[in-house]
């Protein structure tokens, strides 16, 4: 499914739905940041998706990375909560979802990197090699929280 995220655009769509995802922060001992690039819109994002009914919020973090990755890992913190009414996805089946997102750090276990639906590349991506990938400013901004390293989560 195609989509378009609208990010402080007075002609984006209104919403029309609200769901919880969460996203994840992984770095290898390298320090290098496990990074997908999407299907859906072509940018690049740490891996994440929609909190599945029955599931913790740290199942749904383990299952999205294992998914989209192919690597398996521990959550560990909690960076932040990020909703942001001014950011909106329009899919092509017409739902409009504002943002809601927690993002969690974790660490890796173990796995070979794979693609999947949703992501058609993935990668460790060292840390300054990260300003040449095309990544929406809500991904940008989490990655910027989790390197600040802060021992308060960020929230809205």
């Amino acid at each position: 499914m195609a989509r378009v995220d609208y990010f402080h655009d007075p002609h984006a769509p209104k919403a029309n739905s609200l769901r919880p995802a969460v996203s994840a922060f992984v770095q290898d001992d390298a320090g290098r940041l496990l990074m997908i690039r999407r299907t859906d819109n072509d940018k690049y994002a740490i891996p994440g998706g929609q909190q599945e009914v029955g599931e913790t919020l740290t199942q749904a973090t383990i299952r999205e990375v294992m998914e989209e990755t192919g690597v398996a890992v521990e959550v560990t913190d909690l960076i932040g909560l990020y909703s942001n009414p001014e950011h909106v996805i329009e899919y092509d089946d017409g739902e409009v979802r504002q943002e809601f997102s927690i993002c969690f750090r974790a660490r890796p276990l173990g796995g070979d990197l794979r693609t999947s639906s949703e992501s058609k590349e993935v990668q460790w991506v060292s840390l300054n090699e990260i300003d040449r990938l095309d990544i929406h400013p809500s991904i940008r901004l989490r990655i910027n929280h989790a390197l600040a390293e802060t021992t308060t989560p960020y929230f809205t």
